[in-house]
């Protein structure tokens, strides 16, 4: 059912060398490219109709308007199982504890007397946020992008989920119920490269049949979603600001002979359930644990739900393997050259081993934090960088939403005391022009140090 990876011979191969012999999914964003430039180029000349157009041809369904009419919100709501209802508030609690935390405050260094640079952290004005439908319901997405954006200060927050035509075009009503628990009322039926291209264009042009204003641009679009949103997410990168071309989730685990093989298997299954090309990879330094994992998969997944379309072809994927290695110092060199996107570590001293990690985009410590935790309740964001990215990227936060800009307030004394390092610096660059801005201020001739 799942691969085996034998690297307890040899030394162990640096950088991409070692990266080469894991295992990774195939995600060809530069193929997908071509297919969602014509989409994005219709959304950008033919507004909200091309969007409804491509929802139809994509989700199966044909709606009348983009816009979710607020009393759906509030019907979604107002029906909502009270269980799921709870739950969501307890997320949406832990949540708001983790990212308000996060949030940078203005500051003032004085380099000189009568020189300051303020570092200010302004949010984004309008940020979209992602919110896939497919094969499951992700409320707890809706959290993890509305949170730290709402955190970070951001006036104008607009969601898109894929219209379902189970539900009459409309998202999933629990995705409409989590936006509305979060107070958001700006919800669009639109999913896939138009509902990312709606929102870097807008579709103040094109209204639907109801004659709504139509959605208006954003700055940043947040949120995973399959290869064809992470196409045009990067098709519009900086027309746009994105926080990462997601691709298919994965979990790593890190584990010894300490580790407990039922915990293990069901956290591979648990991820493996996501789609059928999600990636379970199990380092270990114990061929006992991977036999034992191995034999806990086959019972598990027997009693599992969507086994057929979604846990066996991932786990039977070149995504997904385990991998024994001759001992722990090695299994970390092999998850950090892998970049998980959740990283478990499940050793002894499990604390330890996680503090010497360097590249996950969130780490699960012990037996009792499973990436499930983090999915919902945790208070950790589970929007994380895929496909080896959190080697150089972050997961979302409240830094996500913000931008750092720098206040530079200098007096005339001040000036003048650096004044000639200026001048000499622009004149080596040979930008006369920059030294003359600085001498004209002066009378032409720069100022001697004291």
């Amino acid at each position: 059912m799942i691969s085996r990876i034998d690297l307890r011979g040899e030394a162990l191969p640096e950088g991409s060398a070692l990266r080469d012999l894991l295992p990774r999914a195939e995600f060809d964003v530069e193929a997908a490219l071509e297919k969602v430039r014509p989409i994005c180029e219709d959304v950008r000349h033919h507004g909200a109709a091309a969007v409804i157009d491509y929802g139809e041809r994509f989700d199966g369904v044909r709606v009348r308007s983009l816009r979710v009419p607020a009393e759906e919100l509030a019907r979604a709501l107002d029906e909502l199982d009270p269980a799921v209802r709870a739950a969501l508030e307890e997320s949406v609690r832990r949540a708001r504890l983790v990212h308000r935390e996060q949030r940078r405050t203005t500051h003032t260094t004085q380099v000189v007397p009568g020189g300051t640079v303020t570092e200010k952290w302004i949010p984004v004005d309008r940020v979209g946020l992602y919110v896939p439908g497919g094969r499951s319901v992700y409320p707890s997405s809706v959290v993890m992008n509305v949170v730290p954006a709402q955190e970070a200060g951001v006036e104008g927050v607009a969601v898109a989920s894929p219209p379902q035509r189970e539900f009459g075009g409309l998202p999933h009503p629990t995705i409409l119920a989590a936006c509305a628990l979060l107070g958001v009322d700006e919800v669009y039926a639109a999913g896939g490269a138009q509902a990312v291209a709606m929102f870097a264009y807008g579709t103040l042009g094109g209204a639907g049949m109801d004659g709504e204003p139509g959605c208006a641009p954003v700055d940043l679009v947040t949120g995973p979603g399959n290869i064809y949103v992470a196409a045009a997410k990067r098709l519009l990168k900086g027309r746009i600001g994105i926080d990462a071309e997601a691709g298919p989730t994965e979990i790593a685990i890190l584990a010894d002979s300490t580790a407990d093989p039922v915990h293990v298997a069901a956290d591979l299954i648990s991820q493996a359930e996501h789609d059928p090309m999600a990636a379970s990879v199990l380092v270990t330094d114990s061929e006992e644990l991977a036999e034992a994992t191995e034999a806990e998969l086959k019972t598990q997944v027997a009693a599992s739900k969507h086994v057929d379309d979604r846990i066996v072809p991932a786990l039977a994927g070149r995504q997904s393997a385990i991998v024994l290695v001759r001992d722990l110092a090695d299994g970390l060199k092999v998850v950090d050259a892998y970049g998980a996107e959740h990283l478990e570590i499940q050793t002894a001293d499990a604390a330890a081993v996680a503090d010497r990690v360097r590249n996950a985009g969130a780490i699960f410590v012990g037996p009792w934090a499973p990436v499930s935790l983090g999915d919902y309740c945790a208070g950790s964001n589970h929007v994380l960088p895929t496909g080896g990215c959190a080697c150089h990227s972050s997961g979302l936060s409240v830094q996500s939403f913000l931008r750092g800009v720098h206040i530079v307030d200098y007096s005339r004394d001040a000036l003048a005391d650096v004044a000639h390092h200026v001048v000499t610096l622009a004149e080596a660059e040979d930008l006369p022009a920059h030294g003359a801005a600085i001498k004209a201020r002066f009378g032409w001739k720069v100022p001697e140090t004291k």
